[in-house]
């Protein structure tokens, strides 16, 4: 009888939050302030609160005052991620079907256009309609290399796509201590202060800006979307933040992937009967590497540590300067990584040049360590299959570790199950008519008589509500550089093309992702009619989102020959 009353209690209790964010109510009520925040190349076990032993205090705060998506699908590159998170549409549609267009990617046509299309509202601009100051502090990356700011020649730079204020750089990376700085329209140049980071910049740049518009308009509400360079190469952060995890990663990326995966089943991340699938192939084990070896990568990962550890110092510092205020609870805070950890600087890691890496030898590389944390430094591949356990691969793989990134969404005193962990399939695209829907917004099919691209996603505010929600849309497909992946109810259909190759002869992988969480089991030999079904699924959504005809991407990405080691066993 009590087990039924608080039941009964419960629900009420939950239908009373549920009613309150409906959109009728967004009406009455004042609209939620919005904080976005993009963290870069960081893997899903990256954060504390998703298994890692890095030490994300305020992060994991965010999460046990919010809730945590276990299964949040990005696009696998910055760029596309970033394309649908900002318009709530599939990136071929946009124009981005890789990344934007420039020195080493000409302009193209269609998906290939590598540049935002004019003919979609941005969610800043569907927000403002609704009220909001919006400003944008970090790292765009969607606009083409040959805009320059200038008058009639900014059109995909942020101000002319919503945001009433931008400060950050333009391009897809930057020096941490020197980066390329534009405000507004006009490029400022490179800091000089001795003591400067990119991080501790943005994040003292948006506490500000915050605080200018609150006192400027109180009532008005507020739309941040805060993107760190941290933690996409160059691997740069105060050397205090490096030694505090001196010694930590001695035992090697096979150990930690082992204890993370372990983590997560503790606390839930991951079902209790995930399988962890076996090492990439192509990475090397870490036991038979020389001690020279070992004492280089290690100090790699203590960077890398330390540079997440020092992004989630400034999270807190907003988080704190919000609370200060009263803002934080008619705050709605989304917390994600733009895809997963990356695997470009190979097994070596990179040194002086990222971009093509610069591959040393160990022993050439010990003779570098003092310059780890200024230097610009990227890391050995297989720190990126830790950091994105329990998955495959990495970063740009249509695999779940390329896919695949932690979600947090909190919405203090708003939402119920605080800590807990939704396990709705969401994707990169629900996001922004998420927002839209919770800020009593709506995307305009047509804008100054210009009919838009439509929406693609679909808002999951019931799954904030309640842990029973369907997924919002049944179907999801992808597509990078010729690799595609399809995901239609609980099966996920993968395949990794073959340079030089027909399409037609790429094999299908085959999940269920109900029983195996990880995708560590090809079932595609015992099931083809649904191999069958779901490539049908797959043409039928790529077609419709303008992801055709298939391509192999842009020619610095074929000579790299990235995906090769998926054929190592052939």
């Amino acid at each position: 009888m009590k087990s039924s009353r608080r039941q009964l209690i419960g629900a009420l209790l939950a239908t009373s939050a549920l009613a309150a964010a409906t959109p009728a109510a967004a009406k009455t009520r004042k609209p939620p302030n919005i904080v976005l925040i993009v963290l870069d190349d960081t893997g899903y076990s990256d954060f504390g609160c998703f298994g890692s032993e890095i030490r994300t205090p305020n992060i994991d705060a965010l999460a046990a005052d919010g809730q945590r998506f276990n299964h949040f699908e990005s696009k696998a590159i910055c760029t596309a991620t970033r394309a649908a998170l900002l318009t709530g549409r599939n990136n071929h549609s946009l124009g981005l079907a890789d990344l934007p267009s420039g020195k080493f990617q000409p302009p193209g046509t269609g998906k290939d256009a590598g540049d935002l299309a004019p003919n979609v509202q941005l969610l800043p601009e569907a927000l403002r309609a609704r009220g909001y100051a919006t400003m944008a502090i970090g790292k765009w990356h969607l606009a083409t290399e040959f805009q320059d700011g200038s008058p009639g020649n900014n059109a995909s730079w942020p101000r002319q796509r919503g945001f009433d204020y931008y400060y950050g750089f333009i391009s897809g990376w930057a020096d941490q201590y020197r980066p390329d700085l534009v405000e507004n329209n006009a490029r400022i140049g490179k800091p000089s202060a001795p003591d400067y980071h990119f991080s501790t910049d943005i994040t003292d740049r948006a506490i500000a800006k915050l605080g200018e518009s609150k006192a400027a308009a109180p009532d008005k509400p507020r739309f941040l979307y805060l993107a760190y360079g941290a933690t996409h190469a160059p691997i740069q952060v105060p050397k205090p933040y490096i030694d505090a995890y001196a010694g930590q990663y001695d035992k090697g990326w096979d150990a930690i992937r082992a204890d993370r995966f372990a983590r997560q089943k503790a606390m839930g991340i991951v079902p209790p009967g995930t399988k962890l699938p076996p090492p990439n192939a192509g990475d090397d084990a870490w036991e038979p590497l020389d001690p020279v070896k070992k004492r280089v990568y290690a100090r790699f990962m203590e960077a890398y540590a330390g540079f997440l550890t020092h992004t989630d110092e400034q999270i807190g510092r907003l988080v704190n300067a919000l609370k200060a205020r009263g803002d934080y609870e008619n705050t709605v805070f989304v917390l994600l990584s733009d895809n997963g950890a990356s695997a470009e600087h190979g097994q070596t890691g990179s040194i002086g040049q990222l971009y093509p890496p610069v591959h040393l030898d160990a022993a050439e590389l010990a003779t570098h360590m003092q310059d780890i944390g200024t230097a610009q430094i990227g890391m050995q591949r297989p720190w990126g299959m830790a950091s994105n356990t329990p998955f495959r691969r990495y970063k740009s793989w249509p695999n779940a570790g390329g896919v695949r990134t932690p979600l947090i969404l909190a919405w203090p005193g708003h939402l119920p199950n605080k800590g807990a962990i939704r396990r709705q399939r969401v994707d990169a695209v629900d996001i922004a008519p998420t927002l839209v829907e919770l800020a009593g917004a709506r995307f305009d099919a047509v804008v100054d008589g210009k009919t838009m691209i439509p929406v693609a996603g679909a808002s999951f505010r019931k799954a904030l509500f309640s842990a029973s929600a369907p997924d919002p849309r049944p179907v999801q497909f992808f597509e990078l550089r010729g690799n595609r992946a399809v995901r239609a109810g609980k099966w996920r259909a993968v395949a990794i093309h073959r340079l030089g190759t027909p399409f037609e002869q790429d094999h299908w992988a085959l999940y269920d992702t109900d029983a195996d969480f990880a995708e560590a089991e090809d079932l595609s030999g015992r099931n083809p009619d649904k191999v069958s079904e779901l490539k049908a699924i797959w043409q039928r959504e790529a077609s419709r989102y303008g992801a055709l005809p298939l391509s192999e991407g842009p020619d610095y990405v074929r000579k790299l020959d990235r995906y090769r080691d998926a054929f190592l066993g052939d």
